[in-house]
């Protein structure tokens, strides 16, 4: 993968938005996925990282001959949102199949590979989505320890009619008679099916069958591995070159400080912005944390009043997102010219992030993403044409879990690598509708008496994420002989490993009356609060 060499000391700050940092650099894949728009290809990665081996997703439209310089073990092809025998459907390049490596087709990824191989592909009668039981046929190989009968998630209206010449049927379902196939003499696979979800029970056995009993893996990629290669890659892309941090206090933003500082020493400088969207006290706390305990230097910026008129009037969850990054932006141009000059800014962005960024439907003969937007992160969405700084992203293809271990390894504190995901527009899209001071001081309090419950019924490291959220509605109510018309307060925990989907997380009916109890009593301008019970998909995490 191509690198380029960092602009030296002398150069203005003055840089535009250009190659994007990958943790890959300097090292070849051992599983390459191509990508053909999946909402879950990054998924599929992190699965196999999960078995300890080393895996990127590619575009697509990369040549076979590009594909055999990387030199991986084997090749997994994607779901996507495409039919293949549509006119713009995603394509490959034919001479994938003669590069002699083993490769799994993966729903849109299996079909393609039925269409291109000779068979043949059309739209269902009846669609299968959700979960199915999968009957086998053929237990060896991909599906050896799989099963029988077990769940797997489906998702798909169109399906193989004809197998390609020397394929055989593994496994089918009800609405599915071809749910997994097979070519055994060149090492070819597809299912129809997703494995890489967590609604696929014996997902994770048909993934590390194909990892390391077909493409014969090794177990290498591990803590020690990506903290070295991240450190190595970080000081090949800076240079001599001066680092500009934004330090949130969130696991991400502290494990790529102390990543930072590890790789580049003096050449980092911390700078915390209240932007005036943080819980209650956690500016304050963060601050003295990073100052005090961790001797990083963090410049603390004041810039509340300037993020709030900003938002004035706005009530679009997308403008507020890019809104805040912009302003995010504008802070840090200033600031680096009152510290700087700097050339870099790092971010703390992560895969997802990257995934729910993505563009809308493209056509498939440009070799470009097609997979279809869910909404922007001010991370990765928002940043100007000729912002001011080059992007350093460590973490860009990492999973929260990974960026965990990472933060371990590094000396992070369990109290910091336990922390629960916080937007970083924060409070600001927790908020429906309209952001107003008075609103947020209604949320910060009860976010607090939300924590403060979960916490203290032991519940805080059993949920992945929790949140109180502000709706912009009001009700009637009624509180002693008074008739009420206040706010709602939504109540939202989930349980997730990376992010990608999540379930709604039961707390105890007697955890949540407390909440709601304190809540409508302890704070002015609230009289009712409900519990979301929705997963995701069909939701999201955050409601904006």
């Amino acid at each position: 993968m191509a690198s380029f060499s960092p602009p030296v000391a002398e150069q203005s700050t003055s840089v535009r938005l250009g190659s994007e940092f990958r943790p890959d650099l300097g090292r070849h894949p051992t599983i390459v996925i191509l990508d053909f728009g999946s909402q879950y290809a990054e998924l599929i990665a992190r699965r196999i990282r999960e078995t300890e081996v080393f895996s990127v997703v590619l575009d697509h439209g990369i040549s076979a001959a590009e594909l055999q310089r990387l030199q991986p073990r084997g090749l997994i092809l994607s779901g996507g949102p495409s039919s293949v025998y549509g006119e713009e459907a995603p394509g490959c390049d034919p001479e994938l199949w003669q590069l002699g490596i083993p490769i799994l087709g993966v729903c849109y990824g299996m079909q393609l590979m039925v269409q291109q191989l000779g068979g043949q592909v059309d739209a269902c009668q009846r669609g299968e989505y959700g979960r199915a039981h999968l009957w086998i046929d053929d237990p060896t190989d991909l599906l050896t320890n799989v099963d029988n009968g077990s769940v797997m998630w489906m998702s798909h209206g169109d399906g193989v009619s004809r197998l390609p010449e020397g394929f055989t049927c593994l496994a089918h379902t009800e609405n599915t008679p071809l749910a997994a196939i097979a070519h055994a003499q060149r090492r070819f696979y597809g299912v129809q099916f997703h494995p890489e979800v967590i609604h696929s029970t014996c997902g994770m056995g048909l993934i590390r069958n194909f990892v390391f009993h077909i493409c014969g893996c090794s177990p290498d990629w591990t803590t020690a591995a990506l903290t070295e290669q991240a450190i190595a890659d970080v000081q090949a892309m800076v240079g001599n070159c001066r680092v500009l941090l934004a330090l949130s206090g969130g696991v991400d933003s502290s494990t790529l400080a102390f990543l930072l500082q590890r790789a580049i020493g003096p050449q980092l400088t911390c700078v915390f912005i209240d932007q005036g969207f943080m819980r209650k006290g956690e500016t304050e706390f963060l601050v003295n944390l990073f100052r005090e305990r961790f001797h990083i230097d963090v410049h603390h910026i004041q810039a509340r009043e300037r993020f709030l008129n900003q938002l004035k009037g706005v009530r679009d969850p997308e403008e507020k997102r890019k809104i805040i990054g912009k302003e995010f932006i504008g802070v840090f141009e200033e600031e680096s010219k009152r510290l700087g000059p700097f050339h870099y800014l790092a971010q703390g962005t992560l895969y997802p992030d990257v995934i729910e960024s993505a563009g809308t439907n493209v056509d498939g003969k440009t070799g470009k993403r097609v997979a279809v937007k869910i909404k922007s992160h001010h991370n990765v969405g928002g940043l100007p044409e000729d912002l001011r700084f080059q992007l350093v992203e460590p973490l860009r293809h990492l999973f929260k879990d990974e960026v965990r271990k990472l933060g371990r390894s590094l000396g992070l504190p369990e109290e910091i690598v336990r922390r629960h995901p916080f937007p970083g527009p924060g409070l600001a899209i927790r908020i429906l509708g309209e952001v107003t001071e008075d609103k947020l001081e209604i949320l910060r309090d009860a976010d607090m008496i939300m924590r403060e419950e979960i916490k203290a019924a032991g519940l805080y490291h059993e949920i992945w994420q929790a949140l109180a959220v502000l709706l912009p509605v009001q009700s009637v109510g009624v509180m002693g002989d008074h008739r009420t018309y206040a706010y709602p307060i939504v109540i939202r925990c989930v349980t997730s490993q990376d992010g990608m989907t999540a379930d709604w997380f039961p707390i105890p009916y007697e955890v949540l009356g407390q909440i709601s109890n304190r809540i409508v009593n302890e704070v002015k301008g609230v009289n009712r609060v409900v519990y979301d019970v929705t997963s995701k998909p069909p939701g999201t995490i955050e409601w904006e």
